[in-house]
């Protein structure tokens, strides 16, 4: 079947009552949305879970052009292999297609060698049912999917806690291990101020997450969404006061 659009779509869950609740709940976290602003998170796409997951291992540990120069030539390595399937142009490659093309094709793609193994075994997994179908996938609870994605290689947790955010569009996954979500969260709730040099020690633990978190149920993905906010919004604050210090820093 031709790739699914990737045109940008808002969450399915009702964002407007996950703000009013979350203000409610949690003050301070209220005072963080009103000064961030709207929710305005998009869902990136509308890929199986097979591409949108290839895609994630393109991604890991490299910049993004980097890694969007190396997906577009892998995925453009399989139109003759398409072609002969007799599908349409621009159809994304099956994990057929994956477990079929020799090695040599991926490495000139740009994928490591790990990346080569870590795409090969997604493929295996998808053809055995491991990884779920679309339509299976969204009947699924968010730790059941947990349990079956992070059997491939390469997928841990997090992956696919982006993946249930980003992809699926679900509202409670608090990714606990994620460093915007964890900086965002001293920033707001344990005083780390912005222009602070960030080291482990200041940064929340899992437990400490969780417990506040309790008041977020069941929307902490927006919650989430917030703490990245908080980061950019620290950064800004930063920028902003660099800028004052160099206008009224008059020279010797």
């Amino acid at each position: 079947m031709p790739r699914p659009s990737k045109t940008p779509r808002a969450p399915g869950y009702d964002t407007e009552a996950a703000l009013r609740d979350l203000a409610v709940a949690d003050p301070k976290l209220g005072r963080l949305i009103e000064r961030a602003g709207p929710f305005t998170m998009k869902l990136a796409s509308t890929l199986s879970p097979f591409e949108a997951l290839l895609e994630s291992i393109v991604y890991q540990q490299i910049h993004g052009k980097a890694a969007a120069a190396i997906h577009a030539k892998l995925l453009a390595g399989f139109a003759p292999a398409i072609a002969d399937s007799g599908l349409p142009l621009g159809t994304h490659p099956t994990a057929q297609h994956l477990l079929d093309c020799p090695n040599e094709q991926l490495r000139q793609a740009g994928l490591s060698h790990n990346k080569a193994l870590a795409v090969r075994d997604l493929a295996a997994k998808t053809l055995d049912g491991t990884v779920p179908t679309l339509a299976r996938i969204r009947r699924m609870s968010d730790e059941a999917i947990i349990e079956h994605l992070t059997q491939v290689r390469g997928i841990g947790k997090w992956t696919v806690e982006m993946f249930l955010i980003f992809r699926l569009g679900r509202a409670d996954v608090l990714p606990v291990s994620d460093y915007g979500v964890r900086k965002g969260f001293a920033l707001t709730f344990q005083g780390l101020k912005p222009d602070t040099k960030v080291t482990p020690d200041l940064l929340p633990k899992p437990d400490v997450m969780e417990k506040r978190a309790k008041k977020w149920r069941p929307w902490c993905s927006v919650a989430s969404w917030y703490l990245w906010r908080a980061c950019d919004l620290a950064n800004n604050d930063k920028e902003n006061k660099g800028k004052v210090t160099k206008k009224t820093t008059k020279p010797v």
